[in-house]
């Protein structure tokens, strides 16, 4: 995955698990308003948020970082649409993060913490039965026109309306009015859900006269609708030039709004951010290297072993780094998933059988360069992970859906199958025919059949471009060893697309993130209410009433101690169904860029910053 990603709506990993997750606690009040409300400046998903009203700054940036000079970065894929709220076609990158603005923004130093941007404060009962915001006066559009509490109930309603992952995270949110010349307050359907209004407070405002206006050839805007007209925002940057499919650049605005507020303080300093587009990330390399993009995210553990010995690497003018400070805030899983809408994908034992075939160890030693470790969690990495056997409080809600789960959760540590030499192999192997056999299924002439209907079982493995094939086409050729036909197909991100939302696929090879404050966007994952919505990010198709149990347990979770121990139970009881294949990562993030780029010396404990805080050396000559 590339730092692009991010900027992209179609990744949906970690950045919207991040923002859309957690658990609402006490923050700092704002003791001047002398009105019935107590309003804070932030919120926070774990603890006390570190800056209290009237901070100057965050404390990882550069206050000084000088303004100009230009971006270049590069995009696997194409786009064909800048509507941000739409759920079809494919979104421009940097559209969400550049050009437009939320009620609330993340600091980086923080978990799950937000401080306010177009609203300057934030009130909620201590029932969590509704929140509002108010809104900064000065919060103004590129146009001149102010944002209104007009602009945001549209921008929720629209947002409800267009896209059914949206609609399914603000489900619980029944309505949003005006309560005040520059405060708009939404009232939820249950008490006690301490993350509504954080989930609330990153809503994406749009400028609701511009979408209902018309366009410079007097044609009706339409919102229902993809555009690569550019649109109207309110943040740092707008659209300055679009090539459809090959180029988007922005420029930062003359004096933005929002520029000398605290959460902006040092960070927006380029003057030109330009996105160029490739179909495979070998011309994106080759590009980086001739210096025509800037930056590299890398995930191809035998080029960063290999082939970054050549001039502009070896002199200096390109800068390489190993960071962890991104994969300090989540946990992850990543694998194969199979789709549960095949029948053939129902049996927990077949898909056991899949994981042993699997080797992990031989892969790592002969292309990865032994840089990766397996993954044994859906929360690998964090203290949200499951490990031993379950104890105490865990234990205790585990009990509580005893008959619900697998009896194996009480009883036996998930373990990976470890391979890495033909022995092993065929060890696993032999256990996977076994696990087939109990699941009806024999090998006649070679291969694995149903023993019933005598259908071969095969299936397809669908990737999103051509990366993965490296770990796909061994896997399928242990698959073959014990007679099952698996077939490695690669096509362009808007086909993968199209294919997911359809649910039109086998398995898949994907990655959820999760924050360390996880909560109703568990629903959208795994529960069972999203496994046939379309749209919903619940592609395997899960629908279990013990996984529907436990999410519950960790989005009403009443203290940190409780939510890490639902968390843990839901944990154990998804990998005690086998619902991935799990594959490997890295918890360090491998960045090459050109010198010319500058980070603070010390970046924000949680991320890399970029290039919100990031700054080009030329523009200090």
């Amino acid at each position: 995955m590339t730092v692009l990603s991010l900027f992209k709506r179609k990744a949906h990993t970690v950045a919207l698990a991040a923002l859309l997750s957690g658990i609402l606690t006490t923050i700092h009040p704002d003791p001047s308003p002398a009105e019935d409300k107590a309003w804070r400046n932030g919120t926070s998903l774990i603890g006390e948020p570190k800056y209290p009203p009237g901070f100057s700054r965050f404390d990882y940036v550069n206050p000084d970082a000088p303004k100009g000079g230009r971006l270049n970065m590069s995009v696997n894929g194409s786009f064909d649409t800048l509507n941000p709220i739409l759920a079809k076609g494919d979104m421009a990158a940097g559209v969400e993060a550049l050009l437009y603005e939320r009620l609330m923004t993340n600091s980086l130093d923080e978990i799950s913490t937000e401080y306010g941007l177009i609203a300057e404060a934030v009130s909620y009962p201590d029932d969590y039965s509704s929140v509002s915001y108010r809104l900064r006066p000065e919060a103004r559009w590129h146009d001149g026109e102010p944002i209104t509490v007009e602009d945001v109930i549209w921008s929720f309603e629209k947002a409800v309306e267009l896209d059914p992952q949206r609609q399914f995270y603000y489900q619980h949110v029944t309505g949003a009015e005006k309560t005040g010349d520059h405060e708009v307050t939404f009232t939820f359907d249950e008490k006690n859900n301490r993350e509504l209004p954080s989930i609330v407070g990153q809503l994406l405002i749009l400028p609701k006269h511009w979408w209902e206006g018309k366009d410079a050839s007097e044609r009706q805007r339409s919102i229902t609708e993809t555009t690569l007209e550019p649109p109207l925002g309110s943040g740092p940057y707008r659209v300055s030039r679009v090539s459809p499919g090959s180029d988007l650049l922005f420029e930062r605005v003359d004096d933005p709004w929002g520029q000398d507020l605290p959460v902006n303080v040092g960070s927006y300093n380029f003057d030109e951010i330009n996105f160029s587009y490739f179909s495979d990330r070998n011309s994106e390399f080759v590009s980086f290297k001739a210096g025509d993009t800037d930056y590299w995210s890398e995930n191809k553990a035998a080029r960063w072993a290999k082939e970054y010995d050549f001039p502009a690497v070896n002199d200096g003018r390109i800068v390489r780094e190993l960071l962890e400070n991104r994969y300090r805030s989540f946990g992850v899983m990543v694998g194969f998933r199979p789709n549960l809408r095949r029948e053939k994908f129902n049996d927990p034992k077949v898909r056991k059988a899949l994981n042993l075939a699997f080797d992990f160890e031989d892969l790592n030693k002969t292309i990865f360069f032994d840089q990766y470790e397996r993954i044994d969690s859906f929360f690998f990495g964090s203290e949200l992970a499951s490990e031993g056997l379950p104890e105490d409080l865990e234990l205790e809600i585990l009990e509580s859906v005893r008959d619900k789960i697998p009896a194996e959760v009480f009883t036996t540590p998930y373990e990976n199958p470890v391979g890495g030499n033909p022995q092993n192999l065929r060890t696993n192997l032999r256990e996977a025919v076994k696990l087939f056999r109990e699941a009806g299924y024999e090998i006649r002439g070679g291969k694995m059949v149903n023993a019933e209907t005598g259908e071969p079982f095969k299936f397809e493995i669908l990737l999103n471009g051509p990366i993965i094939e490296r770990v796909a086409l061994p896997y399928s050729e242990n698959l073959k060893k014990i007679g099952l036909e698996a077939t490695v197909r690669s096509i362009d991100p808007a086909q993968y697309q199209n294919r997911i939302r359809s649910r039109d696929f086998d398995v898949i090879y994907s990655g959820q993130g999760q924050t360390l404050s996880p909560g109703n966007e568990q629903f959208e994952f795994w529960g069972s209410e999203s496994a046939d919505r379309e749209g919903s990010a619940n592609y395997g198709g899960i629908s279990d009433a013990g996984i529907d149990e436990l999410i519950k347990r960790v989005v009403f979770a009443t203290g940190r101690s409780e939510l890490i121990a639902a968390t843990r139970a839901l944990d154990r009881v998804l990998l005690a169904h086998q619902y991935f294949i799990p594959s490997y990562t890295l918890r360090k993030d491998r960045i090459a860029y050109w010198s010319q780029l500058a980070h603070p010396d010390q970046l924000p404990k949680y991320s890399l910053g970029f290039p919100k805080i990031w700054w080009s050396k030329d523009a200090a000559q």
